[in-house]
C-alpha cells in the first residue's frame, strides 16, 4: 500500500487547490475531452458510476443527468473538494459524495457498472494499486475508463513535472494498458482525444511557454485507456 504521507502530500495539495476554487474550474477545462468519452460509455439509465478524484463535483452531476435511475458515488482524497461538491451538488438525489483514496475504495466488490477517472490517475501514489481496487468494485462486465492529459505521447505536458507540487508518473499508452491487463481486465484499448477549444494567438498562463505550445498540446490531446472486468 502507498504511503500515507504520499497520500496527505495530495490531499493537501488539493486541499489548497479546493479552497483557491479550482476545483469549480475543471468543468471548463476538462469537458471538451469529456464529452467524447460519454459518447462511447453509453451509460443506460439504471447504471451505477464511480468517478474517481471527483474534484467539486461536476463530473458527477453530468454522470448524475445520464443515469437517473442508478447512483453515481464522487470519491476524492481531498476532504476539502469534496466538502465544496456535497455543498456545490446537495439536491442531486442519485449522487453521493466520499473521502477516499484509490489505493482502497470505501465500497464493496461488485457494485459499479462504471468506473471513471479524469486528469486523477497519475497522481495516484500507486497507480497498479488503484486499478486493481477498480477492478474489485466493478461488477463483471463492468467498464474502467482513465482520460488523463499527462502522459509521454503528449511532448507538450512533460514540462508540467516542474509545476506539481507532489510526486506523479509520466506513463506511456502502452505502460497504462499493461497496468489494466495486470490488474485483471480485458479488452484493453487506448485512443487520443484531441481537445477541439481554441487556441487564441497569445497565451500568458503559466502551463506553457507560448500559444504554440498550448496548439500542439490540444491536437495532441488527452490519452484514454479503457477496459473490462
Amino acid at each position: 500500500m502507498p504511503e500515507t504521507s504520499d497520500n496527505d502530500a495530495v490531499r493537501q495539495e488539493f486541499n489548497r487547490w479546493a479552497e483557491a476554487g479550482h476545483g469549480e474550474e475543471m468543468e471548463e477545462d476538462h469537458l471538451p475531452i469529456v464529452l467524447p468519452v460519454f459518447d462511447q460509455m453509453m451509460l443506460a439509465p439504471d447504471d451505477n458510476v464511480l468517478d474517481v478524484g471527483c474534484g467539486a463535483g461536476w463530473l458527477v452531476r453530468l454522470i448524475a443527468e445520464r443515469v437517473p435511475e442508478g447512483r453515481v458515488i464522487g470519491m476524492d482524497i481531498s476532504d476539502e473538494m469534496v466538502r465544496h461538491a456535497r455543498r456545490n451538488y446537495v439536491a442531486i438525489e442519485n449522487a453521493m459524495f466520499v473521502i477516499g483514496g484509490v489505493d482502497e475504495i470505501p465500497w464493496d466488490a461488485n457494485f459499479f457498472t462504471h468506473a471513471i477517472s479524469v486528469e486523477s490517475a497519475y497522481y495516484w501514489p500507486d497507480p497498479a494499486l488503484g486499478l486493481r481496487e477498480i477492478h474489485r468494485v466493478l461488477r463483471e462486465g463492468g467498464r474502467a475508463w482513465v482520460l488523463i492529459n499527462y502522459y509521454r505521447e503528449n511532448i507538450q505536458s512533460h514540462q508540467f513535472a516542474s509545476r506539481f507540487v507532489t510526486p506523479t508518473h509520466l506513463l506511456s499508452a502502452e505502460e497504462w494498458e499493461a497496468l489494466f491487463t495486470d490488474a485483471g481486465f480485458s479488452s484493453v484499448r487506448h485512443r487520443q482525444i484531441p481537445d477541439p477549444t481554441p487556441t487564441a494567438e497569445t497565451y500568458a498562463g503559466e502551463w506553457f511557454h507560448d500559444a504554440a505550445e498550448l496548439r500542439a498540446f490540444r491536437e495532441a490531446g488527452a490519452l484514454l485507456v479503457t477496459g473490462t472486468k
